[in-house]
């Protein structure tokens, strides 16, 4: 009767590996676009701040009443959105490494308990 509760219990911890395994490869690219949030942002901030300080945009403003309406909403929305991704892009970059930590210990945790069940049971791989 033992062996039919083993073999749902292997099942189990074998797809709860998968699942995990899954987690850590998504861990990645997350971390690839919380980088790309960290540098693509303040470039997006940069450009759009410099362009409201230039003197042309000041032109722009006084001749083209509307368009300049609508370039200046369009850039503090770039601003403001920019700001969004950078903040997210840091805190997903934080929760991403405190994961890599728990992920470590996870392992390191699960390898001491199979050697511990292994040698309990004498089925060191020697």
């Amino acid at each position: 009767m033992s062996d039919d509760l083993g073999e749902p219990r292997k099942g189990i911890l074998n797809l709860l590996d998968g699942f995990i395994e899954q987690v850590q490869s998504t861990r990645k690219v997350l971390l690839g676009v919380s980088a790309s949030a960290m540098i693509l942002a303040p470039l997006a901030i940069a450009l759009s701040v410099y362009l409201m300080l230039h003197p042309a945009f000041y032109a722009v403003l006084e001749i083209e009443n509307e368009f300049g309406l609508i370039l200046s909403v369009l850039l503090a929305a770039v601003i403001i959105i920019s700001l969004i991704w950078l903040v997210t892009g840091i805190r997903q970059y934080y929760s991403m490494s405190a994961w890599k930590r728990r992920y470590s210990e996870y392992l390191k945790e699960k390898e001491d308990m199979d050697r511990k069940i292994a040698s309990q049971f004498g089925l060191d791989k020697d």
